[in-house]
């Protein structure tokens, strides 16, 4: 299941933040924006989703929102003891289907390029790498998906 997530899931979604990106902290040399954004203020814009198994228990988080054309996938983390679930997949999806409630055509997504299995998984998934940037001392990749 999928919802909104309330005032009262930011600690949840803070820790799954922070066990899902710590094993990139390494790799990356520093600690991913994930794990220090502003969750507080994104829950309150309504930007946040949580997913939860049969039982309601926390498994995940996805941020998203519009912009001018298209939905931005913002973060999508999971926890390490639900990966493998499909729960990411599930919340991508989620995010495409919002983009298409809305009449884009479009979601577009940034991860780091240290991180090789997202690289892989987005382009399994359908997304097309569109640019590579350096910004606010990250090497981000860039991601688009033209709906259907």
């Amino acid at each position: 299941m999928i919802r909104q997530a309330h005032a009262a899931d930011e600690m949840q979604i803070k820790e799954c933040a922070v066990k899902a990106y710590a094993r990139y902290v390494q790799r990356i040399g520093r600690v991913p924006a994930p794990m220090v954004a502003d969750y507080a203020s994104q829950i309150a814009a309504g930007y946040v989703f949580i997913a939860t198994d049969d039982q309601g228990t926390f498994q995940g988080f996805v941020v998203l929102y519009a912009e001018d054309d298209h939905m931005l996938l913002e973060n999508v983390a999971v926890l390490p003891e639900a990966a493998g679930h499909g729960v990411g997949r599930t919340l991508i999806a989620f995010c495409e289907n919002a983009a298409r409630d809305r009449g884009f055509r479009a979601v577009h997504l940034y991860t780091n390029e240290t991180m090789a299995e997202n690289l892989t998984m987005y382009l399994k998934l359908g997304y097309t790498e569109v640019a590579r940037r350096t910004e606010d001392g990250f090497n981000r990749v860039y991601f688009e998906k033209v709906l259907a």
